[in-house]
């Protein structure tokens, strides 16, 4: 006789589904979202909010690149999105996006590259 069967466990899709109530990705102000942007808290989590917005806030109290974040908490990005969305749309994070890297083809700024091995080398 086989063993009764547990109910899924929470770590899968239908946690995902939960935690961003049945969206699959977001919306307004974070739809420009992407792995490399920005995040800071801009207020301390309230009593009552969703653990993972929460740990969202507590962790991004100084910036903290979507990606890091999403590799902390465990996410995929589409997840993270969701949650950080919503945070958005609170004001309570602010994102901000990467610098545009001026001249994409021409490659590296290399008076920066070369500030950069000058004070590497002083170390």
């Amino acid at each position: 006789m086989s063993a009764p069967r547990r109910p899924s466990d929470p770590s899968g899709l239908e946690r995902y589904y939960v935690l961003t109530g049945g969206r699959s990705g977001p919306g307004g102000s974070a739809s420009s979202l992407d792995v490399a942007t920005l995040v800071v808290s801009r207020a301390a989590p309230l009593p009552g909010m969703q653990h993972e917005h929460e740990e969202i806030l507590r962790r991004c109290r100084a910036p903290l690149s979507v990606a890091e974040l999403g590799a902390h908490l465990g996410l995929p990005f589409n997840i993270l999105a969701v949650l950080l969305s919503d945070l958005l749309d609170a004001g309570r994070v602010e994102a901000r996006n990467p610098i545009p890297a001026h001249d994409a083809g021409r490659g590296p700024d290399l008076a920066l590259l070369e500030e950069v091995l000058s004070g590497l080398e002083r170390l």
